[in-house]
């Protein structure tokens, strides 16, 4: 059965097609960013192509950056670039992934939007999805000492397979290591291979059970961006 999940709201100032192409992985070529860039300017108009734009030349910009520049420089990138809006507010609905594309269009979205655009642009940079993870966890609210916690959505990644992920957080640009994150407790966490159960190394369920993450993917793919390994 597929897998619910709550709305997440923590994320504070915060035809079938063929899925087999889809699951590989999601990067943009260059001329999928022309088709971006070009859809941005038809759809929302000159500061989402801005946006796209100035993606593009930080990824053309750091491909030859150790990884954890990488992830420095897209994470810094993405939390100054875009704001903070609830689902509820920006889409009017309880809970909606956005796209990398609709995301600049808005220019803002909410927690899955930020870990989802960090996801793609973090692949065309050339890190392996392999050692990325869309995490779902539950974030304590007013400290680690609070029984208060909400859903929240994270990207994590892992240097290998085994090793403790750093965490990539609009709540916090810092990137740290999980154990330096004792608000964050983890549920699940998922990417192109699969849905992973707690910090498992290898995935617990099949990626059809996420409609969300699968909606995504299908969107993106049907504006014509072609997925790449």
């Amino acid at each position: 059965m597929p897998i619910k999940l709550l709305p997440i709201r923590i994320c504070l100032g915060r035809t079938v097609l063929s899925l087999a192409m889809v699951w590989g992985g999601v990067a943009f070529s260059a001329s999928d960013y022309d088709t971006l860039i070009k859809l941005a300017q038809q759809r929302y108009g000159a500061n989402a192509a801005k946006t796209a734009v100035e993606l593009q030349q930080l990824i053309a910009s750091s491909r030859s950056l150790s990884e954890i520049d990488k992830l420095k420089r897209i994470n810094e990138f993405i939390n100054r670039k875009f704001q903070f809006v609830d689902d509820s507010v920006l889409w009017k609905q309880a809970d909606y992934w956005a796209t990398p594309l609709e995301m600049m269009g808005k220019s803002a979205g909410d927690c899955e939007d930020f870990a989802i655009i960090k996801y793609t642009a973090l692949k065309d940079i050339g890190v392996s999805t392999d050692k990325l993870r869309l995490s779902y966890v539950k974030a304590k609210i007013g400290g680690v000492n609070s029984n208060v916690s909400q859903a929240h959505m994270v990207l994590t990644y892992y240097a290998e397979p085994d090793a403790e992920p750093l965490i990539l957080d609009n709540l916090i640009t810092e990137i740290r290591p999980a154990s330096r994150r004792p608000d964050l407790t983890p549920v699940f966490s998922f990417n192109h291979e699969g849905v992973f159960a707690g910090s498992g190394v290898k995935p617990s369920a099949s990626i059809d059970r996420l409609s969300r993450w699968k909606d995504v993917l299908l969107r993106m793919q049907a504006d014509g961006i072609d997925y790449k390994e």
